[in-house]
């Protein structure tokens, strides 16, 4: 039984009965209040209306009197004639009402009836005039009728309630039964979901109701956890094989060194090369952590104006002298005019700077770099163009993943963090990267910054 209150089903077929119980008795009691209420009214005015018409021929006030109560075989109708000192001249009543006022009005008073089974105590609606003589004349009416309304009323809700109750309950089980339907199969995805299986969803109807739409946003989360989950296994393979390598080499350099080397010399060597090594792990493990950083978001509070044109020209004049060790062309055009972009000004440095560095480093000698930074039709842009190999169209999407090579780099050193670290950068900042094919041959990213005032103000 407890079990049975914890269903959300019981619960809201409870809820619709109790709901519809509410509905039915305040449904009666307006019925019975506007049925009650306008049979007091007529009562009223025929009353009123009678009693006038008694006292106004005082001396037909006698035969208008008996006229009325002999107008009802049921003895519904009563009335009385009173002298001045209140004794009965006619009529059924036997004395006058007490606290019966002489204004012509209805008045619902008790009252001792002289009926054919001998004098009765009731409720009666009555109405008195004064006589020109003193005297008082009552016409009056019992109040079974609207007493009569009032037990039908309580009558017809008693037998009508149990029968609304019964359906109520049921309507309310079925509909409580569709929604735990859908709930068991949403249960069951998010079941195998916690099994294990990332690529289960849950189902989504044709209705578009608040269930749907629920269920398509969880389908999205889930995407986006399916792919997070994909990309910290495929970093986790990555981080082990490049750490594989300088580490089984370190290792292997220092059994040959201990077994070999025969002068201070040669351990100095030995110990160089390693530190070599382990600089170059470190140098990963730090861009690892730092794209973790940088998407952790903690540093969008120290969001300012950036001048992101003289960021882009500090960057091009800081890979000036490798880009000439290269023997590589690089060409720098800012738009100066262009109104600043709120960010963190160091982190953009190094978004621009991996992406020249990226650029000199896959374009050969006598190629060139192009900078960019000018307003387009979606925002402002940061475009970087090499005369280089190029990016196969196929893997274009993936360069900006962590670890991920694409093949001409496959031979140039790197790790394979610089894109994914201007990737970051760029969703922190809400900028979008893309890489496509520059105009006359290699590759072309964009750094795109949102719509917003173009123009210096």
């Amino acid at each position: 039984m407890p079990d049975l209150f914890r269903s959300t089903g019981f619960r809201w077929a409870l809820g619709i009965a109790a709901w519809t119980t509410v509905m039915a008795l305040t449904m009666f009691a307006f019925v019975y209040w506007q049925t009650a209420d306008f049979m007091r009214e007529e009562l009223a005015e025929t009353l009123r209306l009678e009693v006038r018409a008694a006292a106004a021929q005082p001396a037909a006030t006698l035969d208008r009197v008996e006229t009325w109560i002999a107008m009802d075989r049921h003895a519904t109708h009563y009335g009385g004639l009173f002298g001045p000192d209140g004794t009965r001249r006619a009529g059924n009543l036997v004395a006058l009402p007490a606290g019966l006022p002489r204004d012509g009005d209805s008045t619902r008073v008790d009252a001792v009836l002289d009926l054919s089974q001998g004098r009765v105590d009731d409720a009666i609606w009555a109405a008195a005039l004064a006589l020109p003589d003193g005297g008082t004349v009552v016409i009056a009416h019992d109040t079974d009728e609207v007493d009569r309304v009032r037990t039908t009323t309580l009558r017809a809700l008693g037998l009508g309630l149990v029968p609304t109750l019964v359906l109520s309950g049921l309507g309310g089980l079925v509909l409580a039964g569709r929604a735990r339907r859908r709930l068991a199969t949403t249960e069951v995805a998010v079941a195998e979901v916690m099994r294990g299986d990332l690529g289960r969803r849950l189902p989504v109807g044709r209705a578009n109701d608040e269930f749907d739409r629920l269920a398509g946003t969880v389908n999205r989360m889930l995407d986006e956890i399916e792919h997070l989950v994909h990309e910290v296994q495929s970093v986790g393979d990555a981080v082990a094989h490049d750490l594989r390598t300088p580490l089984t080499r370190l290792r292997a350099r220092l059994e040959r060194s201990r077994e070999q080397a025969t002068s201070v010399a040669e351990l100095h060597a030995a110990i160089d090369q390693g530190l070599a090594w382990i600089d170059q792990t470190l140098a990963m493990v730090t861009a690892v952590l730092r794209i973790g950083e940088i998407e952790h978001g903690r540093r969008r509070a120290g969001f300012a104006p950036v001048d992101l044109g003289e960021v882009v020209r500090e960057a091009a004049e800081f890979f000036e002298p490798v880009a000439e060790d290269k023997d590589v062309a690089l060409a720098l055009a800012v738009d100066p005019e262009l109104a600043p972009v709120e960010g963190d000004r160091d982190l953009l440095f190094e978004a621009v700077s991996n992406l020249i560095d990226n650029a000199v480093k896959f374009t050969p000698a006598g190629g060139t770099v192009r900078v960019a930074y000018a307003a387009s039709e979606a925002g402002r842009a940061v475009v970087v163009s090499d005369t280089g190999p190029g990016i196969p169209e196929a893997e274009r999407a993936q360069v900006f993943r962590r670890f991920y090579r694409a093949e001409p780099a496959r031979h140039t050193p790197g790790h394979g963090l610089g894109l994914g670290l201007v990737a970051a950068i760029a969703r922190m900042h809400g900028f979008s990267v893309a890489a496509d094919a520059a105009p006359g041959g290699g590759a072309r990213f964009t750094l795109l910054c949102p719509a917003g005032p173009s123009r210096r103000t």
